[in-house]
């Protein structure tokens, strides 16, 4: 199909709809070794409508009987809404990341969940934000900005990047083309190490309260958005703390499993009562698969699914990504997601199975 048999005005297009439309890959590009770019456009007319820094969760068909979830934020800017795209760091053993990088083309499709997500200014605003980010925890930074460079150019940013080395600075020179856009985006580079050949002038060793003041010195008074590895958010928790901020203003991107509930909390929920006895198992049926199991106490859906042989997909399994959204059709459970389901889809009766419990005999479209 010819670019000119494709065009579509806007108003032509529909929203992506994930229970109805499929992504298709249009390109991929390498960002910096072992990270590369994924664009895609729906499989139909269609547009994107989503937060700047929210996520989407992809079905990868690593093997023909098991596809493999995995969640990637959107480094894309719903600005430009007739594409997505996610940049994605092949991490050592990894295996879908590794499979996009070895087999996704331009021109195949993958089934796709989302967008969701509260990591965004639109969820969290201030007046002024600081972005602190690490390795590919960038590209929920990368939207934001390229939103707000869009759509408000005067919007204060001062964004920190640290990476290991100078050529893993993601992005490093489409920011440094924003600055001259942008009169009040600062930008802050900062790497481990590097070499000579690198010819390295900037900030050298990992983010501490020195670098922090020095990049951003009103940092107390801004909103500050972070995200990478735990132990970079850990550390920068930490410095924040110890400087006095604010947390009420302190927002991250976490996709660590929820903890489940002591055997009390679950007696409190299921309104027995504080010192109430442990509560009973629960009858759970699968209608689809026409199977019963017994769910004990504490189990999850999702969990009890799986311990009867039954096939529901989840990535982060911790009510983030909503890919285990499920169809409930009857009895009654306690749900603690982290904003992986839509208020008005629990009205509908869909359930995300890895964070719910059931409160008696509850049956399920799976």
């Amino acid at each position: 199909m010819t670019a000119l048999t494709a065009f579509r005005h806007f108003d032509e297009l529909q929203p992506f709809n994930d229970r109805q439309h499929l992504l298709e890959c249009i390109a991929a590009t390498e960002e910096a070794p072992d990270v590369m770019t994924f664009v895609f456009k729906s499989d139909r007319d269609g547009w994107f409508r989503y937060l700047p820094g929210q996520f989407v969760t992809l079905e990868l068909p690593v093997t023909p009987d098991e596809p493999v979830m995995r969640t990637y934020t959107l480094s894309s800017t719903p600005s430009r809404p007739f594409s997505v795209s996610v940049t994605v760091k092949a991490q050592p053993g990894s295996i879908g990341t590794r499979w996009m990088f070895e087999r996704l083309k331009p021109g195949m499709r993958l089934k796709a969940f989302g967008p969701l997500g509260d990591f965004s200014f639109v969820r969290h605003p201030g007046e002024r934000y600081l972005f602190i980010s690490a390795g590919s925890g960038i590209t929920p930074m990368m939207s934001m900005t390229r939103w707000f460079a869009d759509c408000a150019p005067q919007t204060d940013v001062a964004f920190l990047s640290c990476a290991r080395r100078p050529a893993d600075l993601l992005f490093r020179a489409e920011l440094e083309t924003l600055a001259a856009q942008m009169p009040h985006l600062a930008l802050g580079f900062v790497v481990e190490g590097h070499a000579p050949k690198d010819g390295w002038h900037g900030l050298r060793g990992r983010i501490d309260a020195a670098k922090l003041a020095l990049l951003s010195p009103d940092f107390k008074d801004r909103t500050v958005f972070c995200c990478g590895p735990e132990p970079f958010m850990r550390g920068v928790r930490s410095l924040l703390i110890e400087a006095g901020f604010d947390m009420a203003r302190y927002h991250e991107e976490s996709f660590q499993p929820a903890a489940a509930p002591a055997d009390e909390e679950l007696a409190i929920r299921a309104g027995q009562g504080e010192g109430a006895e442990t509560p009973a198992s629960h009858t759970v049926s699968f209608t689809m698969a026409g199977k019963q199991a017994e769910c004990p106490p504490g189990r999850t859906i999702l969990q009890t699914a799986r311990a009867a042989g039954v096939r529901i997909g989840a990535a982060c399994e911790g009510g983030l990504c909503g890919t285990c959204r499920v169809m409930k059709l009857s009895g009654e459970v306690d749900m603690q997601h982290n904003g992986g389901i839509l208020d008005e889809e629990i009205e509908d009766g869909y359930i995300l199975a890895c964070c719910s419990r059931p409160l008696g005999a509850v049956q399920i479209e799976a």
